[in-house]
Order: C-alpha cells, then sequence, then structure tokens
C-alpha cells in the first residue's frame, strides 16, 4: 500500500478543525500569588492582627514606629522565604520538563516524503513512521506492518502489546489498551516498524485525557491541620492572658486605693494596661514558627536533592513524615526495573552464575546462543534495539565480558523471534561446518531435545527429565522468566534431535537496597502495600522476597477481588493488605481514597500518566524520575534513581523536619510562657513593666530568627525511624512537651522574679546602694538572666536524652546561633540605654546573672529523670 500522507494545505486544515496536538499545561502559580497566600496561614493571621493593634498603639503615641515595624518584618521574612523557595523548585522542575519536550519528535509521511517534525505538529490524519524505539506521540491506528509497544506509562503493564492492522475490519474499543490496532501517545515502540494515521491529538488523546484529571485540589497537609490547631490555642492564650493582665493591672489599682482622679487618668491608665495587654499577645505568638518552616522546608529540599529527591511542593517534603500508609509500585522501585539474567541451568541442573565459571566449550555454547541469536547489538558501551529479554541477554555477556568476542561474521542466517513458533534461530557457519542455535520457550524446545551439555562441556543423553521439570517449576513459583537454548547440526531447526545448551532464568530483581529500606519503613510504623500491573503469581513471589509478606494474616488481592469489595469490606481488609496485582488506575484512587477516610496519611508512587490521578489525590505523590512528566506535575516529590531507598531516605527527612518544629516549639512557648507569666505577676507585685514591649520584640525576632536557623539544621537520625506515625488529628503539642514547657518556663519566670523582687538577689547583684534600690541596674540583671537562660533552654529543647550535648557535632549552625545570641544579648544590655531601658553591667553580674540561666539545665534533666 502506497502512504502519501497529508498535503501542506490539508495539515493546516486538519489543525484548525482537530486542533494541535500540544497538552493543556497546568500554569504554576505566580510568585505573587504564592505570597498572597502565605497571609492565610494561621500563625501570620494572629501577627497582622498584633500588627494592627501596634499601629494603633504608634499612631496614639503609646508605642514606638519600630515596634510595628519589627513585626512586619517578621511577617515578610516569614512568607517571604516559603514563597520563593518554593518557586525555585517549581522552577526547576519545569527547566527539567521544558529539555526533556525539546527533544521529542516524530517521522512523519507528509506530501509523499517522509520528514522529522516536533510532536506538537502533528494533526489527525497524519501517517507516522514507528520504529523500535520511538515514543509515539499520539493516538492512533496502525495501517501497515507490526510492531510492539511497551504500554507502561499508560496501564503500568511490563508486557508487550503486539499491534498490527485491522485487516478482517473487527470492531473493537480503543478505550481497551489491549486492542491488537489502536496505538496511544506515551507508549513506546520495542520491536517492529509499522505506520500509524493519527486519530486523537492534544488533550483528546488517552494521555491527555489523564493528564487533566490531575488539576482538582488537594487536602489539607497534616501539619497545616496541626499548626492550624496550635494557632487556635496559642491564640486563646494570647487573649485570655490579655484579659487577665487588663483585669489584674485593674485590680491592683483598685486594692492599693491609689484611683486615677479624673477621666483622662483613667483613659491613660486603660492605654497602659492594653499596651501590656498587647505585650502579652505578641509573647504568646511564636513569630518565627512560620520562619522556621519556612527555612526547614527550603533547607531539607536542598539537602535532599544530593539524595536523589525533588521537591516540587514543600508541603509534601513534612507530610512525607508523617506518613501512615505507602503504596508503592513494583517495577524499577522495589526491583531494578530492568530483566537481568539471574542463573544458568545445564540439562543435568548444574547452576552457574557467571561465564567465568563454565567449560569453554559450554561457555562458546551459550555466548553464541544468547549473543549471537539475539535482536539487540552492543556498541560503543551501549546496548541498542532488541526487546527486554533480548537486551536482558545481551547485558548479561557484557557484564561477563564476552559480548565484544562474538564471530559475527560467522552468522550465516537470523531468524527473529517468530510468535507461532515461540523461538529464534541462528546459524552459524565455520570449517565446512553449520550449526543453529534455537532460543525461545522451554515448553518448545526442550520436547525435542534428546540430549545435553554438562557442566563439563560433553554432550550428555537427555533422559532422565522429571529434575530438570521440577528445576523449572520451582524457578517459575520465584516468578522467573525461563529460557532454553538448544542447537543442533545444519541449517534447519524445525526437526527433533536437538541437543539443550541451557535453561536461562530471567527476572526483574528485587533490589538489595530496597528489602532493607522496606524493613525500615516497616519499623516506622509504615504499612507499606505494593501495586503493580503484574499477574498474582509474580507480585506474591516478589512481595515475599522484598519482606512485604510475612504472616499468614497478611493479605494480596488482585484488581478482580478488588472490585468485588464494597469499600466498608475494603477498609476492613485495609490494614492487613500488602499486595494489589493487575491493578487498574482506577484501583489507586479508589485505595487512596478509602485510606484517607480511614484518618491515614496516604503516600502513592507512580510513574505513568495512568498513576496521575492517584498520586495527585495522595496526601503525597512520589514520582519517579524515570516516569512521564504528567506523573511528575501530579506527584509533590520526584524520586531520580527510582529507587525504594530514596523515599525512605524522604520519609525520615520528613520526619526530622516535624521533630525539628516540636523542638523549635518546646524551645518558643517555653519563652511566650515564661515572659507571659513574668509580665502578668509583675503587676501584681508592684511593677507594671519589667520587661518592656520593646525588649520582647528584640527577643522574639533575634532568637526567632537565630533560633530557626539553629533547628532547621538538626541532623536526620535514625531513632526517628522507630517511632510510629504521628496521627493526623494529633496535637503538634504533646503532654511530654508541655511539661517541659511548663517547668523551663516556670524556672525561668521565678528567676527573673526572684533578681527583680527578692532582697537577697537584690544584694547579691549589688543594687542597693546607700539605701535605694537601683531598679534599672535590676532589670537590666532581669532582661540578661531571660535571654540567657532562653539560650542554655535551647540545649534542652533539642534532645530528650539526658546527654543535653549529643549529636552537636552534626550541627555546627545551632552553637553558632547560640554564641551569636549571648552577643546580642551583651550588645543589648550594654549599649541599650534609653531605648531598652538598662545600663550596662559589671562583670561579676554578668557571671551571676549567667550562673542562674545556666541552671535551667539541671532542672530540665531532673524533669527527664523524674518523666522517664
Amino acid at each position: 500500500m502506497e502512504l502519501k500522507g497529508l498535503t501542506s494545505q490539508q495539515v493546516e486544515e486538519r489543525r484548525k478543525k482537530h486542533g494541535s496536538n500540544t497538552l493543556t499545561e497546568i500554569p504554576p502559580e505566580p510568585l505573587w500569588k504564592k505570597f498572597l497566600n502565605g497571609f492565610k496561614d494561621p500563625m501570620i493571621m494572629i501577627l497582622l492582627v498584633a500588627l494592627v493593634i501596634q499601629v494603633v498603639l504608634t499612631i496614639l503615641g503609646k508605642a514606638h514606629w519600630y515596634e510595628p515595624v519589627g513585626i512586619l518584618v517578621a511577617i515578610m521574612i516569614a512568607n517571604g522565604v516559603s514563597s520563593i523557595s518554593e518557586s525555585q523548585q517549581e522552577g526547576k522542575a519545569s527547566a527539567l520538563k521544558a529539555e526533556k519536550e525539546s527533544k521529542e519528535v516524530a517521522k512523519v509521511i507528509r506530501d509523499g516524503k517522509l520528514q522529522e517534525i516536533h510532536v506538537s505538529e502533528i494533526v489527525v490524519g497524519d501517517i507516522l513512521y514507528l520504529q523500535s524505539g520511538d515514543k509515539i506521540g499520539a493516538d492512533g491506528e496502525i495501517v501497515e506492518g507490526t510492531v510492539k509497544v511497551d504500554q507502561a506509562s499508560l496501564n503500568g503493564e511490563t508486557e508487550e502489546a503486539t499491534k498490527a492492522p485491522n485487516k478482517t475490519g473487527t470492531a473493537y474499543d480503543i478505550k481497551d489498551l489491549l486492542n491488537p490496532c489502536y496505538a496511544y501517545r506515551g507508549t513506546v515502540v520495542c520491536g517492529g516498524e509499522a505506520y500509524m494515521e493519527v486519530k486523537q491529538v492534544g488533550d483528546k488523546t488517552l494521555f491527555g485525557e489523564l493528564a487533566l484529571e490531575v488539576q482538582e485540589d488537594t487536602r489539607e497537609t497534616p501539619l497545616q491541620v496541626k499548626l492550624g490547631k496550635l494557632a487556635k490555642q496559642i491564640s486563646t492564650f494570647g487573649y485570655i492572658g490579655a484579659i487577665a493582665i487588663v483585669a489584674g493591672i485593674f485590680a491592683k489599682t483598685l486594692i492599693s486605693g491609689d484611683l486615677p482622679d479624673d477621666f483622662l487618668e483613667w483613659v491613660n491608665l486603660t492605654i497602659e494596661a492594653v499596651t501590656v495587654a498587647v505585650t502579652i499577645i505578641v509573647c504568646a505568638v511564636p513569630e518565627g514558627l512560620p520562619m522556621l518552616t519556612s527555612i526547614l522546608m527550603s533547607y531539607q529540599s536542598m539537602r535532599m536533592a544530593k539524595d536523589n529527591v525533588l521537591v516540587h511542593k514543600l508541603n509534601g517534603l513534612e507530610t512525607a513524615g508523617s506518613l501512615s500508609l505507602l503504596f508503592s509500585d513494583k517495577t524499577g522501585t522495589i526491583t531494578e526495573g530492568k530483566l537481568s539474567v539471574v542463573e544458568v541451568a545445564t540439562g543435568n541442573v548444574r547452576k552457574f552464575t557467571a561465564l567465568s565459571d563454565m567449560p569453554m566449550a559450554l561457555k562458546n555454547d551459550v555466548v553464541v546462543g544468547i549473543g549471537l541469536n539475539n535482536s539487540s547489538s552492543y556498541s560503543d558501551g551501549n546496548i541498542i534495539g532488541g526487546n527486554f529479554t533480548d537486551r536482558a541477554l545481551m547485558s548479561f555477556l557484557v557484564a561477563n565480558n564476552a559480548a565484544n568476542a562474538m564471530a559475527r561474521q560467522d552468522v550465516a542466517d537470523f531468524n527473529a523471534f517468530d510468535s507461532a513458533k515461540k523461538y529464534s534461530t541462528v546459524t552459524i557457519t565455520g570449517n565446512g561446518k553449520a550449526v543453529t542455535y534455537i532460543k525461545g520457550a522451554p515448553e518448545k524446545i526442550i520436547e525435542r531435545c534428546t540430549s545435553y551439555v554438562d557442566e563439563k562441556g560433553e554432550e550428555k543423553p537427555l533422559t532422565e527429565r522429571n529434575f530438570l521439570t521440577s528445576y523449572m517449576d520451582g524457578q517459575a513459583s520465584r516468578s522467573m522468566r525461563l529460557l532454553a537454548v538448544a542447537k543442533c547440526d545444519g541449517i534447519s531447526a524445525d526437526g527433533e534431535g536437538l541437543t539443550l545448551v541451557c535453561v536461562l532464568s530471567i527476572r526483574d530483581n528485587v533490589r538489595k537496597e530496597a528489602v532493607d529500606a522496606i524493613r525500615e519503613v516497616q519499623d516506622a510504623g509504615i504499612q507499606v502495600v505494593m501495586v503493580t500491573g503484574d499477574r498474582k503469581e509474580t507480585a506474591v513471589a516478589i512481595a515475599t522476597e522484598a519482606g512485604l509478606l510475612k504472616n499468614h494474616s497478611d493479605v494480596a488481592l488482585t484488581s478482580a477481588e478488588l472490585g468485588e469489595l464494597t469499600d466498608d469490606e475494603l477498609k476492613q481488609v485495609l490494614p492487613n493488605l500488602r499486595v494489589v496485582s493487575r491493578a487498574l488506575p482506577t484501583d489507586k484512587s479508589r485505595l487512596v481514597r478509602c485510606a484517607q477516610e480511614l484518618g491515614m496519611v496516604v503516600g502513592m508512587t507512580g510513574d505513568g500518566v495512568n498513576d496521575s490521578p492517584a498520586l495527585k489525590k495522595a496526601d503525597v505523590g512520589f514520582a519517579m524520575g524515570s516516569g512521564t512528566e504528567v506523573a511528575k506535575e501530579a506527584g509533590d516529590i520526584t524520586i531520580l534513581d527510582d529507587n525504594f531507598l530514596s523515599i525512605e531516605k524522604a520519609i525520615l527527612y520528613g520526619r526530622t523536619m516535624f521533630k525539628s518544629i516540636r523542638k523549635f516549639l518546646i524551645f518558643q512557648l517555653t519563652v511566650n510562657v515564661a515572659a507571659v507569666l513574668i509580665c502578668f505577676l509583675a503587676p501584681l507585685l508592684g511593677e507594671n513593666e519589667i520587661l518592656t514591649v520593646i525588649q520582647l520584640l528584640l527577643v522574639n525576632l533575634a532568637m526567632d530568627t537565630l533560633a530557626a536557623i539553629a533547628f532547621a539544621s538538626e541532623p536526620a537520625l535514625k531513632e526517628y525511624m522507630q517511632e510510629k506515625p504521628i496521627p493526623r488529628d494529633a496535637s503538634i503539642v504533646t503532654k511530654p512537651m508541655f511539661v517541659q514547657v511548663l517547668v523551663g518556663a516556670l524556672y525561668i519566670s521565678a528567676a527573673c522574679l526572684c533578681i527583680r523582687f527578692v532582697p537577697f538577689f537584690q544584694n547579691l547583684l549589688g543594687a542597693v546602694k546607700n539605701g535605694v534600690l537601683d531598679t534599672v541596674l535590676l532589670d537590666s540583671a532581669v532582661f540578661a538572666t531571660f535571654m540567657m537562660a532562653i539560650a542554655f533552654n535551647g540545649f534542652n529543647a533539642r534532645t530528650a536524652h539526658m546527654n543535653v550535648f549529643e549529636n552537636l557535632n552534626r550541627n555546627k549552625h545551632f552553637l553558632r546561633v547560640m554564641g551569636a545570641i549571648f552577643l546580642l544579648q551583651f550588645i543589648f544590655v550594654t549599649f541599650g540605654g534609653e531605648v531598652l531601658k538598662v545600663e550596662a553591667m559589671s562583670v561579676v553580674n554578668w557571671l551571676l546573672c549567667a550562673a542562674i540561666a545556666f541552671l535551667v539545665i539541671p532542672v530540665d534533666m531532673i524533669r527527664k529523670a523524674v518523666t522517664k
């Protein structure tokens, strides 16, 4: 049949009528929009309330201009870091995608000539020329020739599909990927040549339809839920504290009898009380928390890039640390993603794993039987052409340094694999003699063999077949794909009397590192379920070897069996589910939905377009680096090396991030509670203000910013993978954390109040001079002790163990930050003067304040010993 294709005029007409072959892009959110959305963060919203009140007080002349400016700076930094970091991560992903798409071309017949065009220029009616290795650029029907197609990007199946012309005119369903005539965009030609008439382009292709499905919204991440609850709790605490302060000041005024004489004095008293109340609100809010989460996510995402993990959406990183259920692909993630020769056995079942272990005669037969009888070839370090099986055989020869030793000039005839005969043949001539080698299905070859080559390279009669049959059955049960190689004299391979050379066991092997990674993930309390398009027997064998199937209670289901279950029945089975075989894209989405309805935090891995809806729907989607661009866009994180070990690292980094947030909260909430207690109790003891608003703002801004850097650099400890996942609805502040915060805050508050009000400490600091109390010196000592105690408490916050200095060598930033805090405190007190209402202190007083502050460490060690 002569194929002329479309004319240039017809191309333009078809493009106008049916549209172009471009896919609808999901435009990334612009930086300005990310920045504005950041103001919806609950912590930022509380700060905005405090900012408005401070602006009003500044206008009334009751606050300094730099107080609202300080809060505004904290808001802008926290919001800006997060927005810019996420935008940069998306930019990297877009650049990788653009580079890949620019190389996508197609061979098309137009005006009677074969041309090469960019995939986006394909139109309906074009005739595409398909060859081995081509990625098909549109959906269409094969009109001439036959090709084998890898459709794994659409259905996850590793088995190749044969596509040929519909010569009988039989109707078929184009939605059925296993139909024999229709080929799809995104699939790859593995063998053969054919011409395809394009029927659908762009978003109307199956690839395009699936790509559009990933645009649905996702639910809140676990951290967003927890921070939302914390924001409500903190705001409530702050507002109640503020009201209590106002009430306390008025109560003190009434009790003392020192009542204002006129309305104006009552107004001034009220404004003074409100000013202190605003101080309480500002103290109660951990301004550094939004900044910490932004810095943490950015810092961890940069660290993860070195471990082959690219974070697209920063929230996906923290969600990975909260996973309770992970649905994982098999091929390429748990397994190596490529077929490998595992074992070579002779007719009497002598096993070899390397050519070097074989006698020369047997080795030569094996090399010729699988190397020259092969549709792939080895050139310049690359294996070219052939199907998956032939490439696996050639890889075995390359690994054994035998690929370049084959005498291709001796090949007289080669017949590629015949699907009817189930074997391929090659005839070798040399020394005036012809020998034909046959490679294919064991059931078609072994029954015709009368002899075999033994482990010494000698031919022996094949009389005992049961042992060989038993061996092959055992290998098949281990999900091995078996191939037989035989030979005979002459140029015909159709007769009897063949000599069996070997039986090869081929399989997509389980990654060695994946087995350890799966065990660690399971030890972390995360349920791992393997979801694959393979048959159940293969899936069960791989799952058993990978350590997924261990107990009698573990369940393996096929897609059909899964479909027979109602959602309620599936939810009952889900805790014991370990394997889903012959899985469909709809199965994955359903599994994610049901698990989320049970309150689980769900992760999903995937590489194909068919995986995209489930990747989008999951709490965190892990797209594979070798997968489709649609899958990468749908996912939150891309695993660049397709390795389960990298997923385990992503989970560890996510948990480290969550741990760092909790450490920071212990640190920060101790500051806030201590400040609130001091500001509440001081007026009741006779002083309205011993920590000023500007002092507290300096503490919050300096401490929050520096502490965010310190805790963001905490190392990823393997011990975090021994803990169980934190439930989605659990509070971010636990009871042990609350106790630690309370103990630390009570000690710091007591220490500061004692310095200010207890005569013993007043005399110790030399604040009583000629019977006059130097209140400025005492206020300076309180401020100095407060900040140093906070810094020392940072060591308590970073570990639950007794040794507060452990792993400090893995976080040098922490020591630098704590040193900076001490330096800043010295500068604030020494040079703060009237602005901070402080004065310089003597060396003795500094040492006394430092000693009092340091005691927060042994106090917390006592708490750890008691609570442990």
